[in-house]
């Protein structure tokens, strides 16, 4: 960018909307400049970026949602629906799009016990498996307990839900975040202290902000990382020698047992906002060479994951960026809500799904999604 140019400052909200977008930069002499405002895309690298979107990329508006952060889409094949959660106190169904209508439709499932809050989701073997973040007393799981933040499978075809693992050693996770599921069968998946943040776990964080290994053949956990603030979006590069995990402390809650669950959080762009990589060990059970590979232009690199060949995609607010392997932005897709969150459907996941504050997206591209086993 050349010197004679100005970006608004941060308002330091956590709702990127009320903030001024990269786009709103103004550039003195630069006519062509303003035409990225009500661009669909925003391309970076135009050879890499022109044939990831392909000859007729289209980015539609599909439906409106409530104005509240909505989370953990996943495909789930067996019944061609995209499921996605709603992060909000007291809400217990997961929504879902059945892709085969024509038109799309959209409807509330409540699972069986009820997933409170799933933060984040994948699909492997038959199962969703999601990070779930809400805890509250009057939710309860199938052992008549009290449902806590933790790992829980659905079959998304009876409606079935079950826990899986909801604490370390008898210590309560925090707010399971977000999670993949390696070639073995582990489940990796982060923990921070958003559900706290968003009022949807009424129990304050007691474990410190970490990511972990859980192996359900074993009941084994282990904690894989613990270095990053508020350790958020997590996905293992197609050859599953790195794992990408994102820091996104730039938005972090007080932790005030004694005032209850204020339902705020500070916004400090100063603080990480950050894309991570780490190298997988060769027996696959840990991570070690931490390096930042990017810093997101605005908001913060929310759920991520990642392409058949390799290319990173993350929610950043005002869209989605698309990385190479090494953290260099190809492409940003636009949105006119808040993007928390992606994933791909279709029978050779060639189609992306948006999901966030407000809205649900579609993107058709030249960028296939991993294939689930």
């Amino acid at each position: 960018m050349p010197d004679d140019f100005y970006r608004k400052p941060i308002n330091n909200s956590f709702q990127p909307t009320q903030d001024p977008p990269y786009e709103a930069t103004t550039l003195s002499g630069d006519l062509s400049w303003g035409l990225t405002a009500d661009a669909d895309f925003l391309v970076f690298d135009r050879a890499r970026g022109l044939e990831l979107l392909g000859p007729a990329p289209k980015n539609e508006f599909r439906f409106t949602i409530a104005e509240v952060f909505h989370d953990a889409p996943v495909f789930n094949p067996p019944t061609n629906e995209l499921y996605f959660s709603q992060l909000a106190p007291g809400f217990l169904p997961q929504l879902a799009v059945n892709l085969s209508a024509s038109p799309l439709s959209l409807s509330n499932k409540v699972a069986d016990p009820p997933l409170y809050s799933g933060n984040g989701a994948w699909y492997h073997g038959g199962l969703i498996y999601y990070c779930v973040g809400g805890g509250n007393r009057s939710v309860l799981e199938q052992s008549g307990t009290v449902s806590r933040p933790g790992i829980y499978t659905l079959n998304a075809t009876t409606g079935k839900s079950n826990v899986l693992l909801n604490n370390y050693f008898g210590y309560y996770f925090n707010s399971c975040d977000d999670i993949t599921v390696d070639a073995k069968g582990d489940v990796w998946f982060t923990d921070n202290d958003y559900s706290w943040g968003n009022k949807v776990d009424e129990y304050a964080p007691v474990l410190g902000s970490a990511s972990y290994r859980f192996r359900p053949s074993t009941g084994a956990v282990n904690i894989v990382e613990d270095t990053l603030k508020q350790p958020n979006g997590i996905a293992f590069s197609p050859d599953k020698k790195k794992l990408y995990l994102t820091d996104t402390a730039a938005i972090s809650p007080e932790i005030l047992q004694q005032y209850g669950m204020l339902g705020y959080m500070d916004y400090n762009f100063s603080s990480p906002h950050t894309v991570y990589a780490f190298d997988v060990s060769a027996n696959g059970n840990t991570i070690s060479g931490r390096r930042p590979i990017y810093s997101s232009k605005q908001w913060i690199p929310d759920g991520l994951k990642v392409a058949q060949n390799g290319y990173i995609v993350t929610g950043t607010g005002g869209g989605v960026d698309i990385l190479d392997e090494d953290g260099t932005i190809l492409v940003t897709v636009k949105t006119n809500y808040t993007a928390v969150n992606v994933n791909w459907t279709g029978k050779d996941f060639e189609t992306l799904w948006i999901v966030g504050v407000g809205g649900v997206s579609e993107v058709t591209w030249n960028l296939p999604g991993p294939i689930l086993y």
